[in-house]
């Protein structure tokens, strides 16, 4: 490759002080400070659900892959199809190891003369030394350390996004396009990851507190942590890399064959591919199910599925309490055999058991405009 910037210097991120001064409680995550919350995660969640919520997402990688034959150097790393992907389109894909594990999961936008990508901020250098091993020299590997992310989510999201960004109304899920805001061009996409019809804004890092401010003034929008992103996202049955997903697990079993696409499936040539191919016609000896925990306790990750004598055959990779639907709700693998929704099954936590139904997913339904 050509050109790429490795720089690992870990700084707050473009709106720590505005995030401070806007009363958050923040954490650490990710490697930076973030805000877990505002007036209360309950009350957040809600008004996501039903106004429209702030989230600042700038932690994650934002980069641009260029050059003669990015669409197929990036088909060769993953199982979507990026060289029929139009320009203006996005597609959900995963980064795959050699054994068809899961490195992690990005959204590819075809940006005319580009590719966007946006991948977890958790792993994203280590996504980047991968971009960096694998691409082929004459591919060029910006890292977009210079923008910020934010994402507006909710049924009023368009409402208030339009009002300062007219004609972003016209895109549909999944659609991307520039939009020209204060003398800049910012970069909008209509998705997110709340299962909320909803937007993400990439811009300068050093327009971001003037953007938010003017965003949080429409009577829709306030800012939301990520203690109710999580909620959100929970609900609306989407997985967290490092939780639901990891290297050890393949598409197949995370309930994810829907990224390998039709001509992959048929021409493979992806990492992996015989692996996750196999599984897709076999069957993956586990599945990423939801499950309905009886009760308002919530079950955690770590928490483990166990059969009738106690032995472990499953484990717990995301569980919270619902605000949405006022009960206990979980995601888990769990042997290919209980995956059917309305399967009983039985959870151990800190040797306490909960009782627990498959439930299918998501819990709530996703508002996409489509």
């Amino acid at each position: 490759m050509s050109e790429i910037d490795l720089i690992d210097v870990i700084e707050p991120l473009p709106l720590d002080a505005w995030h401070r001064a806007q009363g958050a409680r923040m954490v650490e995550f990710a490697e930076y400070y973030m805000p877990i919350q505002y007036d209360g995660i309950m009350a957040e969640h809600l008004w996501t659900r039903e106004n429209a919520g702030l989230f600042d997402v700038s932690h994650m990688g934002q980069l641009i892959v260029s050059g003669e034959g990015a669409a197929q150097a990036l088909e060769a790393l993953v199982p979507g199809d990026i060289t029929g992907l139009a320009p203006g389109r996005m597609r959900y894909s995963l980064l795959l190891g050699n054994d068809g594990g899961i490195l992690d999961d990005l959204m590819i936008t075809n940006a005319g003369d580009h590719f966007y990508l946006v991948v977890n901020g958790a792993v994203k250098n280590d996504d980047i030394a991968y971009l960096y091993e694998h691409l082929p020299d004459r591919i060029t590997l910006n890292h977009m350390q210079d923008h910020a992310l934010l994402a507006v989510q909710g049924p009023r999201a368009v409402d208030a996004v339009s009002r300062l960004l007219p004609g972003v109304e016209a895109l549909t899920f999944m659609q991307a396009r520039a939009v020209p805001w204060n003398g800049q061009s910012l970069w909008v996409s209509r998705s997110g990851y709340t299962g909320e019809d909803g937007f993400e804004i990439s811009l300068p890092a050093d327009s971001a507190e003037a953007f938010a401010t003017l965003l949080c003034a429409e009577p829709e929008v306030k800012p939301i942590g990520l203690g109710a992103r999580d909620s959100l996202r929970l609900e609306a049955g989407l997985p967290l890399y490092g939780h639901d997903l990891d290297a050890g697990t393949t598409p197949v079993a995370a309930d994810l064959g829907f990224a390998v696409s039709k001509r992959r499936r048929e021409a493979g040539g992806f990492p992996g591919a015989a692996r996750i191919l196999a599984e897709r016609a076999e069957g993956a000896a586990t599945k990423r199910v939801g499950l309905i925990v009886e009760g308002r306790q919530p079950v955690r990750e770590g928490a483990v599925v166990v059969d009738g004598q106690g032995a472990q055959i499953g484990r717990v990779t995301s569980g919270g309490f619902s605000p949405s639907l006022q009960c206990a709700i979980a995601m888990a693998y769990v042997p290919a055999v209980l995956a059917a929704p309305g399967t009983a099954v039985m959870l151990s936590q800190r040797g306490k058991p909960h009782a627990a139904t498959v439930a299918a997913m998501p819990f709530i339904p996703h508002r996409y405009v489509r």
